[in-house]
């Protein structure tokens, strides 16, 4: 992998918003590579700064204009592609001003896929697993600013009592407005 080549082809991406990877992303990128090419390839673009690793499995793209803080959501549908994911919980809430507390290190993120924390370098990811269908979620969620769709309130909160925990942190006020 020729390092001038892999930047243009990474800063083209970014160019179109496209900055986190995961490994089979970056093979599709780096096609035309061998096996073994991509692999050491990649550990020279990690060792050389231009590619992050803020977790296993997922790449950032460095010299990125498009990193921020919704870098860790980018992160986390990476993490979980090919699943429904979505902020809910303390995250979502927060957001709704139904929680005093802003969570700063973590976000919350329900997923259909496996639930699991990850502790990366853009800050913790928490999974929690849900059951519901792909339409009870669409119908629940909204689309923001934010690269994941964002629970509406009322499904924050219904999230947040299944799960059990800080129900006692949020303003029943703001959730029936």
């Amino acid at each position: 992998m020729n390092i001038d080549k892999a930047l243009e082809r990474l800063q083209t991406f970014d160019n179109q918003g496209f900055y986190v990877f995961t490994k089979r992303d970056l093979r599709r990128l780096f096609f035309d590579d061998s096996d073994s090419g991509f692999k050491q390839g990649v550990a020279r673009l990690v060792k050389k700064g231009l590619l992050e690793q803020p977790t296993k499995g997922v790449y950032v793209y460095a010299l990125s204009k498009n990193k921020g803080n919704r870098t860790v959501e980018k992160i986390a549908g990476a993490l979980r592609k090919g699943e429904y994911n979505y902020i809910s919980l303390e995250s979502a809430l927060s957001g709704y001003g139904a929680i005093s507390q802003i969570p700063i290190d973590r976000i919350t993120v329900m997923t259909t896929g496996r639930r699991g924390t990850f502790k990366t370098s853009y800050g913790v990811i928490e999974f929690t697993h849900t059951k519901r269908s792909p339409l009870e979620i669409i119908k629940h969620t909204i689309k923001t600013d934010h690269p994941l769709l964002m629970a509406t309130k009322e499904a924050a909160y219904r999230d947040l009592k299944r799960v059990g925990r800080n129900i006692e942190m949020v303003d029943r006020k703001a959730i029936d407005e």
